[in-house]
């Protein structure tokens, strides 16, 4: 059974940090693109950036440079280190496996809130 379990949302500060996870289990880690996505209030799903199994990465224009997405094949996990963050950064965001170019499991999300 595939389970995603996100952590490490919270509320923070315009400009400071926060490092989200995804715990994977149920499926073989390294053998799927993992996605970062995320969905503010009144708006539809954006995808923030997502990693291939060898560490291959892609980041939307409005995190470049401030997200840093990585993982951790053996721990069956990961991760998405968010710094600068802005107002507009409040979300939920969730992970997400993909397979042939959609999204097939997801998690539950983590709340990520950024204001002063």
């Amino acid at each position: 059974q595939v389970q995603l379990v996100e952590s490490g949302g919270g509320l923070v500060q315009p400009g400071g940090s926060l490092r989200l996870s995804c715990g994977a289990s149920g499926f073989t880690f390294s053998s799927y693109r993992m996605t970062w996505v995320r969905q503010a209030p009144g708006k539809g799903l954006e995808g923030v950036s997502d990693i291939n199994g060898a560490g291959s990465t892609y980041y939307a224009d409005s995190v470049k440079g401030r997200f840093t997405i990585s993982r951790d094949n053996a721990k069956n996990t990961l991760y998405l280190q968010m710094n600068s963050l802005k107002p507009e950064d409040t979300a939920l965001y969730y992970c997400a496996r993909r397979k042939d170019g959609a999204y097939d499991y997801w998690g539950q999300g983590t709340q990520v809130t950024v204001s002063s």
